[in-house]
């Protein structure tokens, strides 16, 4: 039995995909189960596949980018013609002899020669939406798919028959982390309620410079653990090591990247959290029931970011702040109102619950399997 993963390269691709990989072997442990994803080159997500025994097979797609100056039009011009058109021809050559019994695809731009060779190879395709508003990979593949699981209520453009709503896949290992873990791995103070600061898979500068603005400040009612970004960290701890006491210093804790044995007892640990708006960041914040701030990225495709922050705060479970509106002090206010407000925080929690669909991987994982041994 072999299942063939595609998607766009991003974190935001690849931890549903091991999710869901995780609950095939654990549902069918015969021996015949194979596991692989094809999609663009991509160091982060290649490791963390071999990590779970899945092979990878790297096939270029041309990315279609923002039009806002003659190079990005010539650069999608040279995607659409030449580089996506040779990225089909090669993963139709790799599905040919591989013969998959089936498709799933996440979307992203990188999953459409994957998608459209399978197609003219007959092979059934099924789609994962993460966002309230889907991707052009997602949408264009629509026609052919079998079935389209949603993870939000409402998502635009698909045909209701064609869709299952399940939630957006997350890693169950997440929701298992420990604060006396987490405690020591890094080395928290306690006596203060404890922010877990995040941008996203790569972290992210502009919430890096928010946040160092009033450092000081937020350290004197809060412990933070902050993930900055592998490119930033550097940066990060140094300007801290510099600007900040060394008393409250040792209430900040900075990581360039949590992997996913920190990431659980960082959640574990956090009572509030902040992060940017994908969906597979608000699907395992949901899971744990933890109150949060989101701050959409501005410049996600479809503007999906923003779509998916307000359509998980209307629940009651989130605050959003846009990055364009947004000041420092004011950041700092908003959650300190929610914070030091207990109801809130309780109110906030039972919304995310309710929300949550932490079994999204388990569904998913099951339907393919009835649907490859019926």
């Amino acid at each position: 039995m072999k299942i063939l993963f595609a998607g766009g390269g991003t974190g935001g691709h690849i931890f549903p995909i091991i999710a869901i990989a995780r609950e095939l072997r654990q549902s069918y442990k015969e021996k015949n189960l194979e596991l692989f994803y094809m999609g663009p080159q991509d160091r982060f997500g290649d490791v963390l596949l071999s990590q779970e025994n899945i092979n990878t097979f790297t096939v270029k797609a041309g990315k279609l980018r923002r039009i806002d100056s003659p190079a990005a039009f010539f650069q999608n011009l040279g995607g659409l013609l030449f580089v996506t058109p040779l990225g089909i021809c090669k993963a139709f050559k790799i599905l040919f002899f591989l013969s998959p019994d089936l498709i799933f695809s996440k979307g992203g731009y990188g999953a459409i020669p994957a998608t459209v060779a399978g197609r003219i190879l007959r092979i059934p395709v099924f789609l994962h939406e993460s966002d309230i508003v889907p991707g052009k990979a997602n949408r264009s593949a629509e026609k052919f798919a079998l079935e389209i699981f949603t993870s939000f209520p409402f998502t635009r453009y698909f045909p209701p028959k064609k869709i299952l709503l399940v939630g957006n896949p997350i890693r169950k290992r997440l929701l298992s982390g420990s604060r006396e873990d987490a405690t020591q791995l890094f080395q928290l103070m306690g006596g203060k309620p404890i922010l877990l600061i995040m941008g996203g898979s790569q972290g992210a500068q502009r919430l890096n410079d928010m946040l160092l603005g009033i450092l000081e400040e937020a350290l004197n009612q809060f412990e933070i653990i902050h993930q900055t970004g592998e490119a930033n960290f550097k940066a990060v701890e140094a300007e801290t090591k510099a600007m900040i006491s060394e008393e409250n210093l040792a209430y900040y804790h900075p990581v360039a990247f949590l992997e996913e044995n920190e990431i659980r007892h960082a959640y574990a640990a956090a009572d509030f959290i902040v992060n940017r708006s994908g969906s597979g960041s608000i699907f395992e914040i949901a899971a744990l029931g933890k109150p949060s701030i989101l701050i959409p990225l501005p410049e996600a495709a479809q503007n999906h970011q923003v779509e998916n922050a307000y359509a998980y705060a209307l629940t009651g479970a989130a605050i959003v702040l846009e990055e364009a509106n947004m000041r420092p002090h004011f950041f700092l206010e908003r959650v300190r109102d929610v914070i030091f407000d207990q109801k809130e925080m309780e109110r906030m929690s039972q919304a995310a619950l309710r929300f949550a669909k932490p079994d999204a991987a388990r569904i998913i994982a099951n339907y393919l399997l009835t649907y490859l041994l019926q």
